[in-house]
């Protein structure tokens, strides 16, 4: 079955290069013109990937991606702008976005992402039926969900990555590096502060629902998931 694509952008000499060449990639792809509309879509629980445009003409695209995430749509989410800012970057990865480009933006380019976040999100080739216990944590890597005990804790694909990282290298040191190039890939120019967002958030995550296993900075270096008694 195709991947299904969410395209949200009201400018059609935008749009419609992108939907052409989304389809020509063998995508199922659904173009909507706002935020309403796209938080229909995304209500359904059958787009994968959400191209998100941030000027839309009925609310702000970080509004949209916002109360997706709060409706509890689970798929990567990439953001499009002409706002190209570093605090615009981190702005939206904070409000649950999975990636960022910045127009203009070349569509082999945009190919490259797409395929790079079904990889991330478990829906691309090579997905893993896997689940690992991690002392009080429980991921599930199929479905790309994480337990504590029986209460599922809701992340964000970019949360998720990261998090399996360090549970695969529990009680290890893994570089910024490292969590660089394998959560957001080679391609990401950004600022290196999206990664400390991103710690950030999932910290109060798992802190909020009691998780003893804790995140450590190791200044200069990177994260280490540890124990209590570590």
């Amino acid at each position: 079955m195709a991947h299904r694509v969410l395209v949200v952008e009201d400018e059609e000499d935008i749009a419609f290069p992108l939907v052409r060449t989304l389809e020509r990639e063998g995508y199922e792809v659904v173009w909507v013109e706002s935020g309403a509309k796209a938080l229909e879509e995304m209500g359904l629980g059958n787009v994968e990937v959400v191209i998100l445009d941030l000027g839309l003409p009925d609310m702000d695209g970080l509004e949209v991606c916002r109360k997706g995430r709060e409706v509890g749509y689970e798929g990567a989410i990439m953001i499009v702008t002409a706002r190209a800012g570093e605090l615009d970057r981190v702005v939206g990865l904070d409000y649950g976005a999975d990636d960022y480009l910045a127009k203009p933006f070349g569509l082999a380019e945009l190919q490259a992402r797409v395929r790079a976040l079904l990889r991330r999100t478990g829906n691309g080739l090579g997905s893993s039926a896997e689940e690992v216990p991690d002392g009080g944590l429980r991921i599930d890597v199929a479905a790309r969900r994480v337990y504590s005990g029986d209460d599922e804790i809701p992340l964000t694909g970019k949360e998720f990555d990261v998090l399996s990282i360090l549970a695969a290298n529990r009680d290890k040191v893994v570089s910024r590096g490292k969590l660089m190039a394998d959560v957001w890939d080679e391609n990401w120019y950004g600022s290196t502060k999206t990664l400390d967002v991103t710690i950030g958030r999932l910290r109060q995550k798992l802190d909020g629902v009691g998780v003893t296993d804790k995140v450590v900075a190791v200044r200069g270096v990177g994260f280490r998931l540890e124990g209590p008694d570590a």
